[in-house]
Formats: C-alpha cells, structure tokens, sequence
C-alpha cells in the first residue's frame, strides 16, 4: 500500500476527518536521519500528523510547522508541511535509546518527557498565527488533542501510529484526526466519544491490514 490521506465530512458536515497511511514517508525519514527504533516512532507520529495538518490548509501557498521542545533525551523534533501533504522534519537527538514501557512498546512519552508543543500556520498574513500548549503525555497524539481543544478551540480526536519491524525498518505507520464542527449536536458527539473510546491502537489497525478507509469506518 502507498502513501497517502483521504479526508472528508460525516454526519452532515457535523464532523471533518482525516485519515493517512505514511509508511513510506515514515521509512525514508528513518533512512536519511538514521533514527532509533524510539525516534523513529516519535518523528513518524509527527510527521503523519504534519502531513494531515498540512491538508487542512486553504491555500496553495500556506505552510504548518509543528515543532516540540521538551526536556526528554530526544531533545525536540520540527516538521514542516504544505497544504499539498508534503512533509518533512527531523528529530534534534536520532540517536535515543530508551528501554520499553511498562506495556513492552517504544517509551515516546518517556524520549520526550516533559515540554510544549508549538504550531505555526504561514497562511500569507503578515505574521504567522502561532498556538502553544504543554505537552501532556509526550506521546504526541494526546498532545495534539489537547492543543486542537485548548488552542484552536476544535474538539479532535488524534490517533497515529509507528510499528517498527525486528530489523528496524518501519513495518505500518499511518493516523487520523477527527474534529467536531462548533455545530456539531449532542447525540453526535456522544456517539463519536464512545466509538474513540472503544477502538483499539493504530498501529493494531495497521496491523490488521486496515486502510485508512477502514479505519474511518471503525472511528466513525
């Protein structure tokens, strides 16, 4: 399967989503910074993350960085994308090296640790819009939930995910972002909080064999 995000409305235009499968981009960014297995999973999310932020945008020429300075041995991460999808970023530390969690996964949350979450939107104006918030768990998709509700005011729901091969090549990455219209009625945002809650991980969708389709259906 390539690369690439599908993007749409449900619910009568109640709910905006987003959905990307970035396993290609994901390995060609492990390849050229020559990430550890726990950078690699870091960059990827964000990178994805970037990508489907990248597409939000309205204009041709508009650009989002998001960028993370934090107080973990991985020291910060910076992607950049264009409304087009096109991604790119680096990590300040690839060489990292962490035990796993508790749960046997790469320890993101522990690589970044403490820190803020910076996102500027060049969209033509004089000066970019920047938003800020603290990162609140360091694995990247809670901290991006918690800056679309806090700094732009649009309850979302982010899921990304890196699954990294015994050889260390990236095996599936991919994500998605749902968000809730300001119109948005009650019965759908009950309905949507409960479906979020009850799906399993991204990279076990991956896994699976899930597209990004599938995994729309599966959150929606």
């Amino acid at each position: 399967m390539n690369d690439y995000i599908i993007r749409g409305t449900a619910a009568n235009d109640q709910v905006r989503f987003f959905a990307a499968y970035t396993k290609d981009v994901v390995e060609t960014a492990r390849q050229k910074h020559n990430t550890s297995p726990v950078a690699t999973a870091a960059l990827g999310r964000l990178l994805t993350a970037g990508a489907m932020m990248g597409s939000m945008c309205k204009n041709d020429s508009d650009v989002i960085t998001l960028q993370i300075q934090c107080s973990g041995p991985i020291g910060g991460l910076t992607v950049t994308a264009d409304s087009k999808a096109n991604v790119k970023g680096y990590v300040n530390n690839p060489d990292v090296m962490l035990p796993p969690s508790k749960e046997g996964k790469l320890d993101v949350g522990k690589a970044l640790d403490l820190g803020v979450l910076t996102v500027i939107k060049d969209i033509g104006l004089k000066e970019p819009y920047s938003g800020q918030t603290h990162l609140v768990s360091g694995e990247i998709a809670e901290d991006l939930t918690y800056y679309f509700a806090s700094s732009e005011q649009v309850p979302s729901a982010v899921g990304l995910g890196v699954l990294m091969s015994k050889d260390n090549t990236v095996k599936q990455a991919g994500g998605f972002i749902v968000q809730l219209m300001p119109f948005a009625d009650e019965e759908v945002i009950n309905k949507l909080e409960e479906r979020v809650n009850n799906i399993s991980s991204v990279t076990e969708m991956l896994e699976k064999g899930m597209t990004p389709e599938d995994i729309l259906k599966e959150v929606m």
